[in-house]
Protein backbone atom coordinates (compact mmCIF):
# COMPACT_ATOMS: atom_id res chain seq x y z
CA UNK A 1 0.00 0.00 0.00
CA UNK A 2 1.47 3.30 -1.16
CA UNK A 3 1.54 6.15 1.48
CA UNK A 4 -0.39 9.06 0.26
CA UNK A 5 1.56 12.14 -0.50
CA UNK A 6 0.53 15.49 1.10
CA UNK A 7 -0.40 16.57 -2.69
CA UNK A 8 -2.51 13.36 -3.44
CA UNK A 9 -4.28 14.67 -0.58
CA UNK A 10 -4.99 18.13 -1.40
CA UNK A 11 -2.11 20.24 0.55
CA UNK A 12 0.40 22.26 -1.15
CA UNK A 13 2.82 25.19 0.34
CA UNK A 14 1.31 28.73 0.04
CA UNK A 15 3.90 31.43 -0.86
CA UNK A 16 5.27 33.47 1.85
CA UNK A 17 3.35 36.64 1.34
CA UNK A 18 0.38 34.08 2.25
CA UNK A 19 -0.84 35.18 5.93
CA UNK A 20 0.83 33.56 9.13
CA UNK A 21 0.01 32.29 12.65
CA UNK A 22 3.53 32.73 13.75
CA UNK A 23 7.26 32.73 12.70
CA UNK A 24 9.53 30.75 13.79
CA UNK A 25 13.13 30.64 15.03
CA UNK A 26 15.91 29.29 16.71
CA UNK A 27 18.27 31.19 19.25
CA UNK A 28 21.97 30.51 18.92
CA UNK A 29 23.59 28.37 21.32
CA UNK A 30 26.97 27.35 21.49
CA UNK A 31 28.80 25.36 18.61
CA UNK A 32 31.29 25.45 16.20
CA UNK A 33 29.39 28.82 14.13
CA UNK A 34 29.25 30.37 17.47
CA UNK A 35 33.23 29.85 18.60
CA UNK A 36 33.73 31.78 21.40
CA UNK A 37 31.51 33.89 24.07
CA UNK A 38 31.76 37.10 22.21
CA UNK A 39 31.16 36.15 19.14
CA UNK A 40 28.10 33.64 20.57
CA UNK A 41 26.73 37.60 22.02
CA UNK A 42 26.72 39.08 19.14
CA UNK A 43 24.85 36.52 17.56
CA UNK A 44 22.46 36.24 19.53
CA UNK A 45 21.88 40.22 19.82
CA UNK A 46 21.48 39.71 15.76
CA UNK A 47 18.65 36.80 15.54
CA UNK A 48 17.24 38.86 18.65
CA UNK A 49 17.13 42.19 16.74
CA UNK A 50 15.39 39.77 13.97
CA UNK A 51 12.66 38.27 16.39
CA UNK A 52 12.18 41.81 18.28
CA UNK A 53 11.07 43.17 14.71
CA UNK A 54 8.61 40.58 13.53
CA UNK A 55 7.24 40.07 16.86
CA UNK A 56 5.30 43.52 16.49
CA UNK A 57 3.67 42.12 13.17
CA UNK A 58 2.80 38.60 14.01
CA UNK A 59 3.39 36.31 16.95
CA UNK A 60 6.83 34.39 17.15
CA UNK A 61 7.82 31.50 18.55
CA UNK A 62 11.47 30.82 19.95
CA UNK A 63 12.97 27.53 19.75
CA UNK A 64 15.76 27.41 22.34
CA UNK A 65 18.82 24.71 23.57
CA UNK A 66 17.47 23.13 26.53
CA UNK A 67 18.19 24.88 29.66
CA UNK A 68 19.19 28.53 28.15
CA UNK A 69 15.24 29.83 28.20
CA UNK A 70 16.35 32.30 30.95
CA UNK A 71 19.54 33.32 29.36
CA UNK A 72 17.34 33.85 25.95
CA UNK A 73 14.81 36.28 27.85
CA UNK A 74 17.74 38.39 28.39
CA UNK A 75 17.55 39.57 24.43
CA UNK A 76 14.08 39.08 23.18
CA UNK A 77 10.77 40.80 23.61
CA UNK A 78 8.61 39.49 26.32
CA UNK A 79 5.49 39.10 23.07
CA UNK A 80 8.38 36.55 21.72
CA UNK A 81 7.34 33.05 22.89
CA UNK A 82 10.17 30.38 24.40
CA UNK A 83 10.17 26.65 23.85
CA UNK A 84 12.65 24.41 24.94
CA UNK A 85 14.05 21.38 22.82
CA UNK A 86 17.70 20.26 22.06
CA UNK A 87 19.50 22.38 19.17
CA UNK A 88 22.74 22.46 17.19
CA UNK A 89 22.61 25.62 15.59
CA UNK A 90 20.09 28.16 14.75
CA UNK A 91 18.77 28.26 11.29
CA UNK A 92 15.33 27.48 11.15
CA UNK A 93 14.71 28.04 7.65
CA UNK A 94 16.36 24.99 7.13
CA UNK A 95 16.01 23.10 10.03
CA UNK A 96 12.63 23.49 10.42
CA UNK A 97 9.31 22.05 8.78
CA UNK A 98 7.89 23.48 5.26
CA UNK A 99 4.54 24.11 5.97
CA UNK A 100 1.68 23.14 4.13
CA UNK A 101 -2.13 24.33 3.63
CA UNK A 102 -5.16 22.62 2.06
CA UNK A 103 -7.39 25.16 1.39
CA UNK A 104 -9.91 23.51 3.99
CA UNK A 105 -8.92 24.51 7.00
CA UNK A 106 -5.90 21.99 7.27
CA UNK A 107 -2.36 22.28 7.93
CA UNK A 108 0.22 19.64 7.76
CA UNK A 109 4.16 20.05 8.18
CA UNK A 110 6.88 18.43 4.94
CA UNK A 111 9.72 17.04 6.99
CA UNK A 112 12.96 17.00 4.89
CA UNK A 113 16.08 14.91 5.81
CA UNK A 114 18.56 17.41 6.85
CA UNK A 115 21.88 16.72 7.47
CA UNK A 116 23.78 19.44 7.61
CA UNK A 117 24.03 21.17 4.22
CA UNK A 118 25.26 17.43 2.49
CA UNK A 119 27.09 16.31 5.68
CA UNK A 120 29.91 19.14 5.82
CA UNK A 121 32.57 18.44 8.14
CA UNK A 122 32.08 21.11 10.46
CA UNK A 123 28.28 20.99 10.68
CA UNK A 124 26.07 19.61 13.67
CA UNK A 125 22.98 18.39 13.26
CA UNK A 126 22.27 15.20 15.70
CA UNK A 127 19.12 17.61 17.56
CA UNK A 128 18.67 20.12 13.91
CA UNK A 129 17.35 16.88 12.01
CA UNK A 130 14.68 16.17 14.98
CA UNK A 131 13.43 19.85 14.95
CA UNK A 132 10.61 19.72 12.25
CA UNK A 133 9.15 16.56 13.91
CA UNK A 134 9.41 18.79 17.14
CA UNK A 135 7.47 21.36 15.85
CA UNK A 136 4.90 19.37 14.19
CA UNK A 137 3.84 18.27 17.38
CA UNK A 138 3.81 21.56 19.08
CA UNK A 139 1.54 22.55 16.46
CA UNK A 140 -0.21 19.30 16.54
CA UNK A 141 -0.05 18.77 12.72
CA UNK A 142 0.17 16.07 10.38
CA UNK A 143 4.15 15.63 9.56
CA UNK A 144 5.13 13.91 6.23
CA UNK A 145 8.44 12.93 5.89
CA UNK A 146 10.42 13.52 2.46
CA UNK A 147 13.58 11.12 1.71
CA UNK A 148 14.82 14.21 -0.11
CA UNK A 149 18.17 15.81 1.69
CA UNK A 150 17.05 19.05 1.13
CA UNK A 151 16.47 22.23 3.37
CA UNK A 152 13.98 25.27 3.33
CA UNK A 153 16.72 27.65 1.95
CA UNK A 154 16.74 25.32 -1.18
CA UNK A 155 13.49 26.17 -2.17
CA UNK A 156 11.09 29.00 -3.17
CA UNK A 157 7.44 28.51 -4.03
CA UNK A 158 4.71 31.45 -5.50
CA UNK A 159 1.99 29.65 -3.86
CA UNK A 160 0.52 28.93 -7.59
CA UNK A 161 2.79 25.58 -8.37
CA UNK A 162 6.06 26.55 -9.01
CA UNK A 163 9.13 26.20 -6.88
CA UNK A 164 13.00 27.72 -8.01
CA UNK A 165 15.60 25.29 -6.79
CA UNK A 166 19.26 24.76 -7.71
CA UNK A 167 21.25 21.74 -9.23
CA UNK A 168 24.29 22.43 -6.62
CA UNK A 169 21.99 21.55 -3.79
CA UNK A 170 19.05 19.46 -4.89
CA UNK A 171 21.51 17.44 -6.89
CA UNK A 172 24.47 18.22 -4.76
CA UNK A 173 27.45 15.68 -3.45
CA UNK A 174 26.14 14.99 0.19
CA UNK A 175 22.47 15.63 -0.84
CA UNK A 176 20.64 13.91 -3.60
CA UNK A 177 23.69 12.98 -6.27
CA UNK A 178 22.43 9.61 -6.80
CA UNK A 179 19.06 11.10 -7.81
CA UNK A 180 17.91 12.04 -11.53
CA UNK A 181 16.45 15.12 -11.53
CA UNK A 182 13.29 13.84 -12.37
CA UNK A 183 13.26 11.92 -9.14
CA UNK A 184 14.26 15.14 -7.28
CA UNK A 185 11.30 17.04 -9.11
CA UNK A 186 8.79 13.95 -8.59
CA UNK A 187 9.14 14.79 -4.95
CA UNK A 188 9.16 18.06 -4.91
CA UNK A 189 5.83 18.26 -6.22
CA UNK A 190 4.51 15.36 -4.38
CA UNK A 191 5.53 17.29 -0.76
CA UNK A 192 4.59 21.24 -2.09
CA UNK A 193 1.80 20.80 -4.73
CA UNK A 194 4.08 22.34 -7.22
CA UNK A 195 4.02 21.21 -10.83
CA UNK A 196 6.77 23.05 -12.27
CA UNK A 197 10.22 23.34 -10.85
CA UNK A 198 12.30 26.53 -12.54
CA UNK A 199 16.60 25.20 -11.56
CA UNK A 200 19.01 27.85 -11.87
CA UNK A 201 22.63 25.86 -11.96
CA UNK A 202 24.19 27.37 -8.88
CA UNK A 203 24.18 29.94 -6.35
CA UNK A 204 26.52 32.84 -5.10
CA UNK A 205 30.41 32.33 -5.22
CA UNK A 206 30.46 32.94 -1.14
CA UNK A 207 28.51 29.76 -0.77
CA UNK A 208 30.64 26.97 -1.97
CA UNK A 209 32.91 28.18 0.82
CA UNK A 210 33.54 25.85 3.99
CA UNK A 211 30.72 27.23 5.75
CA UNK A 212 28.15 27.82 3.09
CA UNK A 213 25.01 26.22 1.99
CA UNK A 214 26.78 25.16 -1.95
CA UNK A 215 23.86 27.48 -3.44
CA UNK A 216 21.00 27.98 -1.59
CA UNK A 217 18.07 29.69 -3.94
CA UNK A 218 16.79 32.26 -1.27
CA UNK A 219 19.80 34.67 -1.52
CA UNK A 220 19.37 34.59 -5.74
CA UNK A 221 15.97 34.60 -6.67
CA UNK A 222 12.45 34.83 -4.93
CA UNK A 223 8.72 35.25 -6.06
CA UNK A 224 7.63 38.47 -4.55
CA UNK A 225 4.08 37.59 -6.59
CA UNK A 226 2.73 35.22 -8.83
CA UNK A 227 5.63 35.32 -12.19
CA UNK A 228 6.89 38.26 -10.78
CA UNK A 229 10.76 37.52 -9.25
CA UNK A 230 13.48 39.58 -7.27
CA UNK A 231 16.63 38.58 -8.05
CA UNK A 232 20.58 38.94 -6.93
CA UNK A 233 22.38 40.94 -9.50
CA UNK A 234 26.04 41.84 -8.60
CA UNK A 235 26.92 45.43 -10.22
CA UNK A 236 30.68 45.31 -9.96
CA UNK A 237 33.08 43.20 -12.62
CA UNK A 238 35.35 42.97 -9.77
CA UNK A 239 33.26 41.12 -7.49
CA UNK A 240 33.10 37.07 -8.72
CA UNK A 241 29.00 37.40 -8.81
CA UNK A 242 29.26 39.65 -11.52
CA UNK A 243 29.27 37.12 -14.13
CA UNK A 244 27.04 34.33 -12.16
CA UNK A 245 24.25 36.84 -12.14
CA UNK A 246 24.15 37.79 -15.42
CA UNK A 247 23.54 34.09 -15.89
CA UNK A 248 21.18 33.17 -13.79
CA UNK A 249 18.89 36.41 -14.12
CA UNK A 250 19.36 35.31 -18.45
CA UNK A 251 17.86 31.83 -17.42
CA UNK A 252 15.00 33.14 -14.97
CA UNK A 253 14.20 35.51 -17.97
CA UNK A 254 13.54 32.75 -20.04
CA UNK A 255 11.75 30.55 -17.89
CA UNK A 256 8.01 30.37 -17.45
CA UNK A 257 6.30 29.59 -14.36
CA UNK A 258 3.35 26.78 -13.89
CA UNK A 259 0.72 29.13 -15.30
CA UNK A 260 2.43 29.46 -18.37
CA UNK A 261 3.41 33.39 -17.78
CA UNK A 262 7.12 34.52 -18.39
CA UNK A 263 8.47 35.96 -15.23
CA UNK A 264 9.15 39.08 -14.83
CA UNK A 265 12.26 39.62 -13.01
CA UNK A 266 12.87 42.58 -11.07
CA UNK A 267 17.20 43.19 -10.21
CA UNK A 268 17.94 43.43 -6.88
CA UNK A 269 21.60 45.23 -6.82
CA UNK A 270 23.87 43.76 -3.89
CA UNK A 271 25.50 46.21 -1.60
CA UNK A 272 28.25 48.21 -2.66
CA UNK A 273 30.97 46.43 -0.22
CA UNK A 274 32.73 43.49 -2.22
CA UNK A 275 35.51 41.80 0.30
CA UNK A 276 34.93 41.31 4.07
CA UNK A 277 36.86 41.58 7.19
CA UNK A 278 39.42 39.24 6.14
CA UNK A 279 39.46 40.30 2.43
CA UNK A 280 36.91 37.65 0.73
CA UNK A 281 34.00 38.18 -1.69
CA UNK A 282 30.87 39.19 0.41
CA UNK A 283 27.44 37.07 -0.60
CA UNK A 284 25.41 40.35 1.03
CA UNK A 285 22.18 40.04 -0.67
CA UNK A 286 18.87 42.13 -0.33
CA UNK A 287 16.84 39.00 -1.62
CA UNK A 288 17.23 36.98 1.52
CA UNK A 289 14.46 38.67 3.56
CA UNK A 290 11.34 37.51 5.68
CA UNK A 291 7.53 38.30 4.38
CA UNK A 292 5.57 38.56 7.41
CA UNK A 293 1.56 39.82 8.10
CA UNK A 294 2.23 43.49 7.23
CA UNK A 295 5.90 44.30 6.73
CA UNK A 296 8.86 42.46 4.85
CA UNK A 297 12.14 42.35 7.23
CA UNK A 298 14.62 43.19 4.85
CA UNK A 299 18.71 42.54 5.51
CA UNK A 300 20.44 45.80 5.98
CA UNK A 301 24.04 46.08 5.44
CA UNK A 302 24.70 49.87 6.64
CA UNK A 303 25.33 50.26 2.88
CA UNK A 304 24.46 53.50 0.55
CA UNK A 305 22.51 50.78 -1.36
CA UNK A 306 19.97 49.81 1.62
CA UNK A 307 17.42 52.58 0.85
CA UNK A 308 17.31 51.53 -3.03
CA UNK A 309 16.58 48.22 -1.93
CA UNK A 310 14.00 49.25 0.37
CA UNK A 311 12.58 51.17 -2.26
CA UNK A 312 12.29 48.44 -4.68
CA UNK A 313 10.59 46.33 -2.47
CA UNK A 314 8.31 48.74 -1.32
CA UNK A 315 6.96 48.59 -4.87
CA UNK A 316 7.27 44.80 -4.85
CA UNK A 317 4.93 44.67 -1.92
CA UNK A 318 2.60 47.31 -2.11
CA UNK A 319 0.76 48.00 1.28
CA UNK A 320 4.09 46.39 3.45
CA UNK A 321 5.96 48.19 5.94
CA UNK A 322 9.98 47.47 4.97
CA UNK A 323 12.12 47.16 7.97
CA UNK A 324 15.63 47.20 7.70
CA UNK A 325 17.31 45.37 9.92
CA UNK A 326 21.09 44.93 10.10
CA UNK A 327 22.43 41.55 8.78
CA UNK A 328 26.23 41.80 9.04
CA UNK A 329 26.50 39.56 11.96
CA UNK A 330 23.94 37.10 10.56
CA UNK A 331 25.53 36.95 7.18
CA UNK A 332 29.28 36.67 9.22
CA UNK A 333 28.08 33.45 10.35
CA UNK A 334 26.38 31.90 6.93
CA UNK A 335 23.14 33.06 6.02
CA UNK A 336 20.90 36.17 6.61
CA UNK A 337 17.33 37.12 7.47
CA UNK A 338 14.83 34.40 5.65
CA UNK A 339 17.45 31.54 6.73
CA UNK A 340 16.74 32.67 10.56
CA UNK A 341 12.91 32.34 9.68
CA UNK A 342 9.81 29.99 8.83
CA UNK A 343 6.52 31.10 8.58
CA UNK A 344 3.60 28.89 9.56
CA UNK A 345 1.02 29.79 7.86
CA UNK A 346 -2.67 30.06 8.37
CA UNK A 347 -4.74 27.40 7.33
Amino acid sequence: MTTPTPASLGYRMPAEWHPHDRTWMAFPTANPTFDSAEHLHAGREAWAAVANTIVRYEPVTLVVNTGETAEARKYVAEQVEIVERPLDDAWMRDIGPSFLIDGKGGLAAADWIFNGWGAQGWARWDNDQHIAEHISELTGVRRFASRLINEGGGIHVDGEGTVLVTDTVQLGEGRNSDWTREEVEAELHAFLGTTKAIWLPRGLTRDYDEFGTRGHIDIVASFVRPGVVVAHVQPDPAHPDHEVCKELVAILRASTDARGRALEVIELPAPTVLLDEEGEPVDYSYINHYVANGAVILCAFADPRDQEAKAILEKAYPGRTVELVDAREIFANGGGIHCITQQQPQA
